[in-house]
């Protein structure tokens, strides 16, 4: 094979590539105009505020008990389809809260990919947080009617926490601002601000 055949095949290779990721994108655009407008009707007859550019991929699952809040911030992204996260995703987002008093707060500019924020008292969480694919935040224990349960507790995670793939955040737990979580922790008492902190129980590996 001559050099301008070798050429040609490579120019053929980068226009295949380039029209695949042009209707990647497109099919992308389309899909969250689409998801967005869905889960936003849903969100308005729920009685869940919504606020400016925050969008949808996917269905997003809400449920809002009677007296509760939950309230999103804007330009929030909620992604609950496996074919826009290539690191997998086991389910889709799902936003609940279980008692009259339970609130729900999400700062501005905040990502979640199957991600399920459950609450039964208060889950607070800031600006600019990252929860990676199947992550968990739960302020109580699920079964109240199993006396072994304890007492719903808040949770308070700071601006700009990252939580890696298959975290869990327990009950009672304040994650504080700059706190970056690896993967596959379970985090059960409080992280202070600027670490990296890991594992099951999650302890801090070192400051940032």
């Amino acid at each position: 094979m001559n050099n301008i055949q070798k050429h040609t095949r490579y120019l053929i290779k980068d226009l295949s590539g380039e029209l695949s990721f042009l209707q990647h994108t497109a099919i992308i655009r389309f899909k969250r105009i689409f998801w967005t407008l869905y889960n936003r009707i849903k969100c308005f007859l729920s009685g869940i505020i919504i606020n400016n550019n925050t969008g949808f991929i996917g269905n997003t699952i809400f449920s809002r008990h009677q007296l509760s809040s939950i309230e999103i911030g804007e330009k929030c992204l909620f992604n609950s389809s496996s074919n826009f996260n290539l690191i997998g995703l086991n389910h889709n987002c799902i936003i609940s809260t279980h008692s009259e008093e339970a609130i729900i707060q999400i700062g501005n500019n905040c990502g979640f990919s199957g991600t399920v924020v459950g609450a039964f008292k208060r889950i607070k969480i800031g600006d600019n947080v990252r929860c990676g694919a199947n992550t968990v935040i739960t302020d109580f224990d699920w079964h109240l009617d199993d006396p072994r349960t304890g007492e719903p507790k808040e949770i308070n995670i700071g601006d700009n926490v990252w939580l890696g793939i298959n975290c869990i955040v327990l009950k009672g737990v304040t994650i504080s601002e700059n706190a970056l979580i690896g993967a596959n922790s379970v985090v059960t008492k409080d992280i202070p601000a600027n670490v990296i902190a890991a594992g099951n129980p999650c302890k801090v590996i070192k400051e940032l």
